[in-house]
């Protein structure tokens, strides 16, 4: 097993999280912002110019990223 330090997805429920209708239903999504910095890490982290603190704030915004997936996936199945 691997540990690796990030940034808890919960953090950012209250300011970074929004539910938007994409046909007829409503998803998770990123608020503009926290997709701009999502963005802005990976586009950091591909040049390798991210501090530790970058890597760990990364890790958790992919974390959740895949937890939108997952749930918004579960979403248009039960459609």
């Amino acid at each position: 097993m691997i540990t690796q330090t990030m940034v808890q997805p919960s953090s950012w429920v209250d300011s970074g999280i929004t539910l938007r209708k994409v046909r007829n239903q409503y998803l998770f999504k990123f608020t503009d912002s926290l997709q701009a910095r999502l963005d802005n890490l990976n586009e950091r982290h591909k040049c390798d110019r991210l501090t530790d603190e970058e890597h760990a704030e990364l890790a958790g915004l992919l974390e959740l990223d895949r937890i939108f997936t997952l749930l918004n996936a579960k979403i248009i199945a039960e459609a």
